[in-house]
């Protein structure tokens, strides 16, 4: 933005220091002419006329005391002045030296250098709360920032994988005529299919991450209950027992999005579990924070090093897949943007006999939701 130039904020606090000290002498002058000058009359008798005795004396009369205080106070004025101006420049300076570290730290942040950090030590005050503020928005904007280039490096290894199996595909039936091309197909089409997965889920995040979509009554258990019988043929091909409970949990958000987070909780339950026997266990809950929607699979022991990198982009937990189709790695990363979007919280925990437990705590409505306004999808 283009600004007129203007007065240092320094040079404004110097003028106003001078100014205040100028302004002080001169009503301590004027005190002084109020309540000492004003009694001393302007014509003093110093004859001794009429008092016989007394001898002539010189006592200087209102002008007299006019024409010698003047020129000190004038000169003491003078003084005053230069002395505010320098002491003022001086103290402005100290007082705004925090403001020249915060603004280095912000050019450094405009030309892309995250990692500059002010520190400002002392005592805490206005300053100093503005530094911490501006070092927390930095380590933050750093971490996001290497998030996305971790994500970003992440999505184009991931897409560039599907094209280059196409291209091999297609460079072996181009060298093999002979090839069966119903085998050929068939590859190319589980390819083409993960790379179309990919790419919505791509799109999906990139929408959750922007938080463009329209709030309104949303009921979890009702959500929770579609994906169970969405999901419960896949739950039976693995031979796992999907199990669903709990109150009504009204909440506000995208009904799409939040069955898209319930679903993939859900998918990543039955993928990662138990061999045979496994169970997935679905419950909603209301409480005073908030209400609560809680997925728990069986599965092997997780390290807490592995839960906390499962819902980066792209973290498969490699560990307890037994499936051949892994996925896209975007299954957890959804659903903590999902939650992110909703100004929810999500927390993964391992289950003590093993597996994973998953808890997606989203804000309760500030006014009570009627049932008939609950939307389902």
């Amino acid at each position: 933005m283009d600004r007129a130039p203007g007065l240092s904020v320094r040079l404004k606090l110097t003028l106003s220091y001078a100014g205040f000290l100028m302004l002080a002498s001169a009503l301590l002058l004027a005190a002084v002419w109020v309540f000492l000058l004003r009694y001393v009359p302007e014509v003093i008798d110093t004859t001794g006329k009429g008092r016989p005795g007394v001898p002539g004396l010189f006592v200087p009369n209102r002008s007299d005391l006019m024409r010698a205080f003047a020129p000190k106070a004038a000169a003491a004025l003078a003084f005053l002045l230069l002395f505010g101006l320098v002491g003022g420049w001086i103290l402005a300076g100290g007082m705004l030296a925090p403001l020249t570290r915060i603004k280095k730290a912000t050019r450094l942040a405009a030309d892309g250098s995250l990692s500059h950090r002010i520190e400002l030590e002392g005592r805490n005050d206005e300053f100093r709360e503005l530094a911490d503020a501006f070092d927390t928005m930095l380590t933050r904007l750093e971490a996001r920032d290497a998030e996305q280039q971790r994500f970003a490096a992440n999505a184009s290894h991931e897409l560039r994988t599907p094209l280059a199996v196409t291209q091999t595909l297609l460079d072996v039936a181009r060298d093999d005529p002979n090839r069966n091309s119903d085998e050929l197909i068939e590859r190319l089409r589980a390819v083409n299919t993960r790379a179309i997965d990919l790419t919505e889920a791509l799109l999906l995040l990139s929408r959750t991450d922007q938080g463009s979509f329209t709030r309104e009554p949303v009921d979890l258990s009702l959500i929770a209950e579609e994906a169970a019988e969405t999901l419960l043929p896949f739950a039976e091909k693995h031979g796992v027992t999907l199990r669903t409970a709990g109150d009504i949990t009204p909440t506000l958000g995208s009904p799409a999005l939040l069955l898209q987070l319930t679903t993939n909780l859900l998918h990543n339950a039955i993928v990662h579990n138990l061999p045979e026997h496994g169970t997935v266990q679905v419950h909603t809950a209301s409480g005073p924070e908030g209400v609560m929607l809680t997925v728990e699979n069986t599965g092997v022991q997780l390290s807490p090093r592995l839960i906390s990198t499962l819902a980066e982009p792209f973290q498969r937990g490699t560990q307890r897949i037994r499936t051949d189709r892994a996925g896209v790695g975007l299954g957890l990363a959804i659903v903590s943007s999902i939650t992110r979007a909703h100004d929810g919280t999500l927390t993964l925990t391992a289950r003590a006999g093993g597996g994973l437990r998953v808890t997606v705590q989203l804000p309760a409505p500030r006014e009570p939701v009627r049932r008939h306004e609950v939307s389902r999808r």
